[in-house]
């Protein structure tokens, strides 16, 4: 009697993606070393010399061509600080080092919400999840319908409404967003730790607030109200630039969503294959990807939300390649484009049709 040969487990599409997006991760930590350690404390350099002259120049603002250029550096350093420094620090991009200056333990960050909160919902729900209706918060952060499997309410009617008013405050947006109200109102997060978390936010919003609207402009002295309003320009156009580049990196019109069933029993290459599908690249030079926080590279991030930001732009075209290889959607396209196609995707789910 001849023996039947076992059954061999079908690979399939995710298995081999991912396999493939492994070996990529290995090899970018694998090489880790001087280069990168120089470019991040480079850049902690540049944005340190950017705020220095920034927060001068606006000491003595009461000369229109000061504010213009306190303002100015003042803000390029807020972007910087937010977007390749304090995104991607707390992702623990920088953990490797292992300098406690560096640490996504340690880094406390130029912006309303508390890092430990944010890495919460972000690193953890966020990163997780990625565009899991019912399970990612981000995907609308709770006020936006970004999906027809998102039910809809006449609330929605106003999201292009809510959108123009959360660009210029987002980082009060996100603070607010990361206490998870709605997650106490649904009885899924204790009363006494979201008043824990209540405490923290009121905490680092009373130092933000200190900071930047009152001991620098009393600093400052007879320049003290143009002063004022230079760190408010300069958090409104950070503000401003943070929020165009996350919404144009998860909610192009191309970018799918999934329901619960997809992710049921998920492999690891069904994991990148949803975070490859789930968002989307903005091209840009090398300027621009910094100040993006190499967020321009949404997919790499979220393919390897933890490997050094300044490697994306060196993964980015072999990503690319193996999702040509396998036929998988590579959303991708100059700001303009990626804002004109986020723009339709909320006018469009603001209405009740799917």
């Amino acid at each position: 009697m001849t023996a039947t040969a076992p059954e061999l487990p079908e690979v399939t599409l995710g298995d081999e993606f991912g396999k493939e997006l492994d070996r990529i991760r290995a090899e970018i930590i694998a090489a880790r070393g001087a280069d990168d350690a120089r470019y991040i404390r480079t850049v902690i350099a540049v944005h340190r010399g950017l705020e220095a002259g920034g927060r001068v120049a606006l000491a003595v603002s009461l000369f229109p061509p000061a504010w213009v250029a306190g303002t100015t550096l003042l803000s390029l350093a807020k972007i910087l600080e937010n977007m390749e420094l304090g995104h991607n620090i707390l992702h623990g991009q920088w953990d490797w080092m292992g300098d406690p200056a560096i640490h996504s333990t340690t880094w406390e960050w130029d912006f309303l919400t508390p890092a430990e909160a944010w890495k919460h919902t972000h690193n953890h729900l966020h990163h997780t999840w990625t565009n899991v209706v019912d399970r990612d918060r981000d995907l609308g952060y709770v006020a936006f319908r970004m999906s027809a499997d998102q039910a809809w309410h006449p609330r929605h009617l106003a999201q292009p409404f809510y959108n123009f008013l959360l660009a210029p405050l987002f980082e009060w947006g996100i603070a607010l967003y990361d206490l998870e109200p709605d997650v106490v109102a649904a009885g899924r997060k204790p009363w006494r730790s979201f008043l824990n978390d209540v405490r923290g936010f009121l905490a680092k919003a009373t130092r933000q607030i200190a900071k930047d609207y009152m001991v620098f402009p009393l600093l400052a002295g007879p320049s003290a109200l143009p002063c004022l309003l230079g760190n408010l320009t300069a958090n409104t156009v950070r503000n401003l630039w943070t929020h165009t580049i996350i919404f144009c990196g998860h909610f192009p019109g191309d970018v799918q969503t999934f329901t619960e069933e997809h992710i049921e029993n998920e492999t690891r290459g069904e994991w990148y294959l949803r975070q490859v599908q789930g968002s989307a690249n903005i091209e840009g030079g090398r300027l621009f990807h910094i100040l993006s926080g190499n967020l321009g590279h949404q997919i790499e991030h979220h393919a390897f939300p933890d490997l050094p930001s300044n490697r994306y732009a060196e993964i980015a075209p072999r990503v690319r390649a193996l999702c040509e290889k396998h036929n998988i959607p590579y959303i991708t396209g100059p700001l303009w484009r990626q804002y004109g196609s986020t723009w339709g995707r909320i006018l469009r789910f603001a209405v009740p049709v799917g």
